[in-house]
């Protein structure tokens, strides 16, 4: 594969993920080697059913409790296992998805300057995707492709909470 790029996935809309994994779906359909870490999300989905069907290996460090409350020490420690875990294998991996990872310094998880050395040390074949919301600017510049997804309107505006299959 030619050297690959970073790219982030960010706003406020809905899809982040969705997009991400569709592209890993299309990487791995081009016979790619492609994988998925998951930061703060710690519950199955109809996404990650598809991916095991798929034989697309993925790796979840989170509770995924924190997002209603504050973030504990074991928050802390899942999202620095899920960094050593990012540099453990990316060389064996075409594409790989770092599925929320905004969040990591959002909430203060780690700090903004850790993620940036680690994008910085990626391995020159290696296409990075980055998603969650709130990608702070330095990630952005960082970056080779951006794309934000706006919400315009959403079921969640008027009490209508995630559906199984369709936001999970």
């Amino acid at each position: 594969m030619p050297k690959g790029l970073i790219q982030v996935y960010t706003g406020d809309g809905k899809g982040k993920t969705t997009a991400a994994i569709g592209l890993m779906v299309r990487a791995q359909g081009s016979g790619l080697k492609v994988g998925l870490i998951q930061f703060l999300k710690g519950l199955a989905s109809g996404e990650l059913n598809s991916l095991k069907a798929l034989g697309i290996p993925f790796w979840q460090f989170g509770s995924g409790e924190f997002i209603k409350n504050e973030p504990s020490l074991e928050d802390k420690k899942l999202a620095q296992m899920g960094l050593e875990k990012v540099e453990a294998i990316w060389k064996d991996f075409d594409l790989l998805v770092l599925d929320e990872i905004s969040y990591l310094i959002t909430f203060n998880l780690v700090g903004e300057k850790y993620i940036l050395d680690l994008l910085r040390r990626k391995p020159d074949h290696l296409e990075l995707i980055l998603t969650g919301r709130d990608m702070p600017p330095s990630l952005i510049k960082e970056a080779n492709l951006v794309t934000e997804l706006k919400k315009i309107k959403h079921p969640f505006d008027v009490g209508i909470t995630a559906r199984k299959g369709i936001e999970y």
